[in-house]
């Protein structure tokens, strides 16, 4: 990975789509966040997704969802093995669902140690646990031992929203104030808080402020939609933990970008969230 010619590091990027499946109908599921987020997500594999970041000079973090609820099915292995043969722009996490115990725990470390993964992934609304919940202190401590991040998503989500019931989804589960319990109890890992953390913003830079490892990446709302206060952190407190994410396939880095260069970003900070702190958190 050439960092000098690389404009930025999305470090939030979904993979919906398996180089060996030739199905490309969006699930209920996908045509239902499309409706949502007003545009309707592309399916990609990561060959192609890895096409379109080296056209816009730019590296991402790629993962899936470990969930049953998860309509498309990739696996984290297929993820990893095309991330590294796309190493120049592409970076692998993984996803493994806390409630899968000790078969789960004995996943991670296989995905780290055979496959290279340089993060994982987890969803608690999709995944349905709270996560401060000690059921998945095991899978934190083999992440923990590794020195990986873990990115979690908070907030609200676009999955299952419009649908009946919320599609049974429980925003209770995302709340960025539990992974405070987490962040005490794991000092060495890495956590990453997914999203502008509505209806917590305040919550969500409480964390990052008090606790030295604990990023947020700004994935998943178009930049016009920030919140003062989250603008005026990144712009002080919290400018060398703040982190360009663009959630694609549901936002397109380009239009992602397109908002954020409006927003009143500081010249010098601008670089750092765009690419300077991802660099550094994940030790390119």
């Amino acid at each position: 990975m050439d960092l000098k010619n690389l404009v930025a590091i999305d470090v939030h990027t979904h993979a919906w789509k398996s180089a060996l499946q030739v199905d490309d109908k969006p699930t209920e599921q996908e045509a239902a966040m499309g409706r949502y987020f007003r545009y309707q997500p592309q399916h990609q594999t990561v060959p192609e997704m890895a096409e379109l970041y080296r056209k816009l000079k730019m590296a991402f973090v790629v993962f899936t969802v470990d969930s049953p609820r998860e309509a498309r099915k990739i696996t984290n292995e297929e993820i990893a093995e095309l991330a590294h043969k796309h190493s120049d722009v592409a970076i692998p996490f993984a996803s493994i669902n806390p409630h899968r115990g000790e078969e789960g725990v004995r996943a991670a470390k296989r995905l780290i140690n055979d496959y290279g993964v340089k993060g994982f992934k987890f969803h608690p609304t999709v995944q349905e646990f709270f996560p401060n919940d000690r059921l998945a202190y095991p899978l934190y401590e083999a992440i923990a031992e590794a020195r990986l991040p873990a990115l979690f998503h908070t907030g609200q989500t676009g999955v299952g929203a419009g649908t009946r019931g919320g599609g049974g989804l429980r925003l209770k589960y995302s709340n960025p104030l539990c992974l405070d319990d987490v962040a005490a109890d794991f000092p060495d890992m890495p956590i990453i808080l997914a999203h502008p953390s509505f209806p917590w913003q305040e919550e969500a830079l409480s964390v990052a402020t008090h606790k030295p490892q604990v990023y947020i990446d700004l994935s998943g709302w178009s930049p016009k939609y920030f919140p003062p206060i989250l603008v005026q952190y990144a712009n002080t407190l919290l400018k060398d933990k703040i982190l360009f994410g663009s959630d694609y396939p549901v936002l397109h880095p380009e239009k992602w970008v397109e908002e954020f260069d409006k927003l009143p970003i500081k010249p010098e900070v601008r670089p750092k969230i765009m690419k300077e702190n991802a660099a550094r958190l994940l030790k390119l």
